[in-house]
Protein backbone atom coordinates (compact mmCIF):
# COMPACT_ATOMS: atom_id res chain seq x y z
CA UNK A 1 0.00 0.00 0.00
CA UNK A 2 1.22 3.37 -1.15
CA UNK A 3 2.30 5.99 1.78
CA UNK A 4 0.16 8.50 1.47
CA UNK A 5 2.28 12.43 0.95
CA UNK A 6 1.77 14.39 4.65
CA UNK A 7 0.79 17.90 4.22
CA UNK A 8 1.14 19.83 7.88
CA UNK A 9 -0.85 22.35 7.98
CA UNK A 10 0.33 24.55 10.51
CA UNK A 11 -1.41 27.37 12.03
CA UNK A 12 -0.71 30.45 14.44
CA UNK A 13 -3.08 32.01 15.97
CA UNK A 14 -2.86 35.36 18.08
CA UNK A 15 -5.01 35.43 20.90
CA UNK A 16 -3.45 38.85 22.57
CA UNK A 17 -6.10 41.41 23.66
CA UNK A 18 -6.03 43.25 20.32
CA UNK A 19 -8.18 40.53 18.86
CA UNK A 20 -10.99 40.73 20.92
CA UNK A 21 -12.53 43.24 18.38
CA UNK A 22 -12.78 40.74 15.89
CA UNK A 23 -12.93 37.65 18.13
CA UNK A 24 -16.26 36.51 16.31
CA UNK A 25 -14.92 36.51 13.10
CA UNK A 26 -11.83 35.23 14.37
CA UNK A 27 -13.48 31.67 15.37
CA UNK A 28 -15.84 31.30 12.56
CA UNK A 29 -12.81 31.99 10.08
CA UNK A 30 -10.78 29.69 11.98
CA UNK A 31 -13.63 27.16 11.73
CA UNK A 32 -13.93 27.52 7.98
CA UNK A 33 -10.42 26.78 7.36
CA UNK A 34 -11.12 23.32 9.29
CA UNK A 35 -14.11 22.36 7.00
CA UNK A 36 -12.10 23.68 4.00
CA UNK A 37 -9.31 20.88 5.24
CA UNK A 38 -11.50 18.56 5.78
CA UNK A 39 -12.86 19.22 2.45
CA UNK A 40 -9.39 19.26 0.85
CA UNK A 41 -8.27 15.93 2.42
CA UNK A 42 -11.52 14.27 0.38
CA UNK A 43 -10.82 15.35 -2.60
CA UNK A 44 -6.92 14.56 -2.37
CA UNK A 45 -7.25 11.25 -1.06
CA UNK A 46 -3.85 10.56 -1.82
CA UNK A 47 -2.94 13.19 1.04
CA UNK A 48 -2.78 13.07 4.54
CA UNK A 49 -3.65 16.87 6.07
CA UNK A 50 -2.30 16.69 9.40
CA UNK A 51 -2.80 19.95 11.75
CA UNK A 52 -0.77 21.46 14.04
CA UNK A 53 -2.54 24.53 15.81
CA UNK A 54 -1.19 26.84 18.59
CA UNK A 55 -2.73 30.24 19.93
CA UNK A 56 -0.65 32.50 21.79
CA UNK A 57 -0.04 35.25 24.09
CA UNK A 58 1.39 37.61 26.67
CA UNK A 59 -0.05 34.69 28.99
CA UNK A 60 1.85 31.67 26.97
CA UNK A 61 1.07 29.40 24.05
CA UNK A 62 -1.37 27.56 24.31
CA UNK A 63 -0.79 24.18 21.68
CA UNK A 64 -4.36 23.21 21.03
CA UNK A 65 -3.52 20.40 18.29
CA UNK A 66 -0.16 18.83 17.63
CA UNK A 67 0.60 16.61 14.37
CA UNK A 68 -3.35 15.16 14.71
CA UNK A 69 -5.30 13.82 11.64
CA UNK A 70 -7.41 16.39 10.17
CA UNK A 71 -10.72 14.39 10.39
CA UNK A 72 -10.18 14.59 14.43
CA UNK A 73 -10.14 18.80 14.74
CA UNK A 74 -12.68 20.14 16.36
CA UNK A 75 -14.21 23.85 15.76
CA UNK A 76 -13.10 26.15 18.47
CA UNK A 77 -15.30 28.39 20.16
CA UNK A 78 -15.48 31.46 22.89
CA UNK A 79 -14.31 28.92 25.26
CA UNK A 80 -11.12 27.97 23.60
CA UNK A 81 -10.55 31.27 22.01
CA UNK A 82 -10.06 34.16 24.86
CA UNK A 83 -8.09 37.04 23.60
CA UNK A 84 -5.58 38.68 26.47
CA UNK A 85 -2.20 39.87 27.07
CA UNK A 86 0.76 40.80 24.97
CA UNK A 87 2.43 39.15 21.33
CA UNK A 88 4.95 37.09 22.03
CA UNK A 89 4.76 36.27 17.95
CA UNK A 90 8.41 35.01 17.81
CA UNK A 91 8.65 32.55 20.75
CA UNK A 92 5.71 31.06 18.85
CA UNK A 93 6.69 30.74 15.75
CA UNK A 94 10.32 29.04 17.08
CA UNK A 95 8.93 26.55 19.75
CA UNK A 96 6.12 25.49 16.81
CA UNK A 97 9.02 25.47 14.23
CA UNK A 98 11.36 23.33 16.50
CA UNK A 99 8.79 20.72 17.64
CA UNK A 100 7.40 20.04 14.47
CA UNK A 101 10.77 20.10 12.38
CA UNK A 102 11.86 17.32 14.99
CA UNK A 103 8.41 15.20 13.85
CA UNK A 104 9.83 15.49 10.37
CA UNK A 105 13.24 14.80 11.01
CA UNK A 106 13.39 11.19 9.37
CA UNK A 107 10.18 11.89 6.78
CA UNK A 108 11.20 12.56 3.17
CA UNK A 109 7.28 12.70 2.00
CA UNK A 110 5.61 15.75 2.92
CA UNK A 111 5.02 19.61 2.69
CA UNK A 112 4.01 22.03 5.35
CA UNK A 113 2.03 24.85 5.27
CA UNK A 114 2.56 27.61 8.25
CA UNK A 115 -0.30 30.32 8.36
CA UNK A 116 0.36 32.90 11.05
CA UNK A 117 -2.70 35.24 11.45
CA UNK A 118 -2.06 37.95 14.10
CA UNK A 119 -3.55 41.89 14.21
CA UNK A 120 0.50 43.62 15.58
CA UNK A 121 4.16 42.99 15.90
CA UNK A 122 5.97 41.21 18.34
CA UNK A 123 6.06 42.89 21.45
CA UNK A 124 7.14 39.85 24.16
CA UNK A 125 8.80 37.15 23.30
CA UNK A 126 11.61 35.65 25.92
CA UNK A 127 13.13 32.73 23.75
CA UNK A 128 13.43 33.39 20.02
CA UNK A 129 14.26 36.74 18.41
CA UNK A 130 13.90 38.22 14.90
CA UNK A 131 16.81 37.33 13.52
CA UNK A 132 16.86 33.80 15.08
CA UNK A 133 13.30 33.17 13.32
CA UNK A 134 14.60 34.77 10.16
CA UNK A 135 17.18 31.75 10.03
CA UNK A 136 14.67 29.34 10.84
CA UNK A 137 12.24 30.39 7.79
CA UNK A 138 15.22 30.42 5.42
CA UNK A 139 16.51 27.11 6.52
CA UNK A 140 12.85 25.25 6.77
CA UNK A 141 11.79 26.78 3.33
CA UNK A 142 14.37 24.69 1.64
CA UNK A 143 12.54 21.61 3.33
CA UNK A 144 9.20 21.73 1.90
CA UNK A 145 8.12 24.40 3.81
CA UNK A 146 5.67 27.29 2.89
CA UNK A 147 5.26 30.19 5.03
CA UNK A 148 2.23 32.56 5.09
CA UNK A 149 1.41 35.54 7.04
CA UNK A 150 -2.00 37.55 7.43
CA UNK A 151 -1.92 40.26 9.78
CA UNK A 152 -3.56 43.87 10.24
CA UNK A 153 -2.88 47.17 12.27
CA UNK A 154 0.89 46.71 11.38
CA UNK A 155 3.27 47.44 8.22
CA UNK A 156 2.63 43.56 7.70
CA UNK A 157 4.75 43.83 4.63
CA UNK A 158 7.49 45.00 6.36
CA UNK A 159 7.49 43.12 9.48
CA UNK A 160 6.73 39.88 7.04
CA UNK A 161 9.53 40.23 4.73
CA UNK A 162 11.60 40.90 7.96
CA UNK A 163 11.47 37.69 8.50
CA UNK A 164 12.00 36.67 5.27
CA UNK A 165 8.08 35.54 4.54
CA UNK A 166 6.83 36.95 1.48
CA UNK A 167 3.49 34.70 1.11
CA UNK A 168 1.58 38.18 2.64
CA UNK A 169 -1.81 39.35 2.92
CA UNK A 170 -2.98 42.63 4.93
CA UNK A 171 -7.07 42.31 6.32
CA UNK A 172 -9.05 45.30 7.91
CA UNK A 173 -10.85 44.90 10.83
CA UNK A 174 -14.13 44.77 9.80
CA UNK A 175 -16.72 42.06 9.22
CA UNK A 176 -16.44 41.87 5.40
CA UNK A 177 -12.66 42.75 4.94
CA UNK A 178 -12.22 39.54 7.06
CA UNK A 179 -14.68 36.98 5.18
CA UNK A 180 -13.15 38.22 2.47
CA UNK A 181 -9.60 37.50 3.89
CA UNK A 182 -10.94 34.09 4.83
CA UNK A 183 -12.40 33.45 1.64
CA UNK A 184 -8.86 33.86 -0.62
CA UNK A 185 -7.22 31.92 2.63
CA UNK A 186 -9.43 29.02 1.11
CA UNK A 187 -9.21 29.47 -2.12
CA UNK A 188 -5.06 28.73 -2.00
CA UNK A 189 -5.10 25.72 0.27
CA UNK A 190 -7.06 24.42 -2.14
CA UNK A 191 -4.61 25.29 -4.74
CA UNK A 192 -1.73 23.97 -2.90
CA UNK A 193 -3.02 20.56 -2.50
CA UNK A 194 -3.92 20.93 -6.26
CA UNK A 195 0.02 21.98 -7.03
CA UNK A 196 1.47 18.88 -5.09
CA UNK A 197 -0.87 16.50 -6.36
CA UNK A 198 0.50 17.54 -9.79
CA UNK A 199 3.98 17.90 -8.41
CA UNK A 200 4.21 21.41 -9.83
CA UNK A 201 6.63 23.83 -7.86
CA UNK A 202 4.71 25.61 -5.49
CA UNK A 203 6.11 28.83 -6.43
CA UNK A 204 4.83 32.90 -6.65
CA UNK A 205 2.19 34.48 -3.99
CA UNK A 206 0.30 31.93 -2.25
CA UNK A 207 -2.58 34.43 -1.78
CA UNK A 208 -2.12 35.76 -5.70
CA UNK A 209 -1.26 32.80 -7.53
CA UNK A 210 -4.39 31.57 -10.19
CA UNK A 211 -5.72 28.39 -10.44
CA UNK A 212 -4.85 26.84 -13.62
Amino acid sequence: MKTKHEVHNLILLDESGSMESIKNAIIQGFNEIVQTVKGIAMQYPEQMHIISFYTFNGLGINELHFNMPIEKLELIDHKKYQPDASTPLYDAMGFSFAKLKKELMNKTNYNVLVTILTDGEENSSKEYTGKTIKKMVEDLSQKNWTFTYIGADHDVEKFATSISITNIMNFNKNEDDMKEMFVKENEARVNYSRKIRSNEDIIGNFYTDEKK
